[in-house]
C-alpha cells in the first residue's frame, strides 16, 4: 500500500483530493443498492466485511510491525469501523445533502474534544468557527422551525460518523509507525464487525440478488472502497493536519452539488447559507487547528502529530 517512502506534498495533495472525490460520489452506488432491495447494515456488512475478511492475512503477516502499538491498531478498526458504517448507512437512509452537512460539523468536536480532553486554550477564532457551525446546522435544519424537530436515527449515524471520523484522522497521523497497510485494511475488519453486529440485532438478511447485484457489490467493496480509504490514509498520514482538513472540504462540494444536481435533491435559501456556514467554520478550523497551542506539560511526543 506504500505509495511512495517520502511523497511529496504535491503527491500526498492529489492522491487525498482524489480520495475526497470518491467519498463525494459514493452516495450513488448506495442510493442504487437501496432501490436493488438492500438495507444498510446489509450493504456494509457485505461490501466492507468480504474486503475485512479477505485482509486479515494481510493484517496479520505485518504483525511484527504493529504488535507493540496493537491499541492504535484497534481503535483505528473500531473508530474507522464506526465512522464509515455509519456514514453508508446515513447515506442510504437519508436526504444526502442534510446529511453531509451534519458529519462535517469538525469545527465542534475537534474544539470541545480538545479543550475537554488536551486541555487546549483555544484562540477565539476557533470559537467563532464552533459558533457559526452551530448556526449552519439551524439554518440547514429550517431555521427558527428547527427548534421544534428533533433529530432522528439517520441524524445521529451522521453526526457520529463525523465525530468518529475526525478521531481516526488524528489516529492515523499519530500512528505513524504503523504499517500503511494494516492501517488502511483494519478499517474494512472494524467494518465489518460492527456491520455484521447490525444485521444480527436488527434481524436483516440479504435478499436475493442477481449476478449485477453481487458484481456491483463486490466493485464497490473491492474497487471504490478499497481506493478510497487506501488513497484517504495515504493523504492524511503525509499531510498536517490542517492541509488535510481543507483538501477533504472537496468531499462536501461534490456530494452537495451532486446531490442537487443528479439526485433530485434540493436546499432552500436558508439550508445554502446554513451550508456556507458549516463550511466556512471548517475551513477555519482546518486552517487554525495546527496553531493551537500546546497544552501545558505536554510533551511533544504525546500530542498528534
Amino acid at each position: 500500500m506504500n505509495l511512495l517512502k517520502q511523497p511529496s506534498d504535491r503527491t500526498a495533495t492529489g492522491v487525498l483530493l482524489f480520495s475526497a472525490s470518491l467519498w463525494g460520489l459514493s452516495w450513488m452506488p448506495l442510493k442504487w443498492f437501496i432501490a436493488q432491495g438492500l438495507s444498510g447494515p446489509v450493504v456494509s456488512l457485505l461490501s466492507y466485511g468480504l474486503v475485512g475478511l479477505c485482509a486479515l492475512p494481510f493484517i496479520w503477516r505485518d504483525s511484527a510491525a504493529w504488535r507493540a502499538l496493537w491499541g492504535y491498531v484497534l481503535a483505528l478498526a473500531l473508530v474507522g469501523g464506526w465512522a464509515n458504517t455509519s456514514f453508508v448507512n446515513a447515506l442510504m437512509m437519508g436526504d444526502v445533502v442534510r446529511v453531509m452537512f451534519l458529519f462535517y460539523l469538525s469545527p465542534v468536536w475537534s474544539v470541545l474534544g480538545g479543550r475537554l480532553f488536551l486541555k487546549e486554550r483555544i484562540p477565539p477564532l476557533r470559537w467563532a468557527a464552533v459558533v457559526a457551525a452551530i448556526v449552519g446546522l439551524w439554518m440547514v435544519l429550517g431555521g427558527p422551525g428547527a427548534l421544534s424537530l428533533s433529530l432522528g436515527f439517520v441524524d445521529f449515524l451522521a453526526l457520529s460518523a463525523g465525530f468518529a471520523f475526525a478521531a481516526n484522522n488524528i489516529l492515523a497521523r499519530a500512528a505513524q509507525a504503523v504499517p500503511m497497510r494494516t492501517k488502511t485494511l483494519s478499517v474494512f475488519v472494524g467494518c465489518g464487525v460492527i456491520s455484521l453486529a447490525a444485521t444480527s440485532a436488527l434481524g436483516h438478511s440479504a435478499p436475493a440478488m442477481g449476478a449485477g447485484v453481487w458484481l456491483g457489490i463486490l466493485g464497490y467493496g473491492f474497487g471504490w472502497l478499497l481506493l478510497a480509504t487506501a488513497t484517504w490514509q495515504f493523504g492524511v498520514t503525509h499531510l498536517e493536519s490542517s492541509r488535510a482538513g481543507v483538501i477533504l472540504l472537496a468531499e462536501l462540494v461534490v456530494a452537495v452539488l451532486t446531490a442537487l444536481w443528479f439526485g433530485g435533491e434540493s436546499l432552500t435559501p436558508m439550508g445554502w447559507a446554513g451550508g456556507a456556514l458549516i463550511a466556512t467554520a471548517a475551513l477555519v478550523e482546518a486552517l487554525g487547528s495546527s496553531g493551537a497551542e500546546t497544552p501545558p506539560n505536554a510533551s511533544p511526543s504525546n500530542t498528534p502529530a
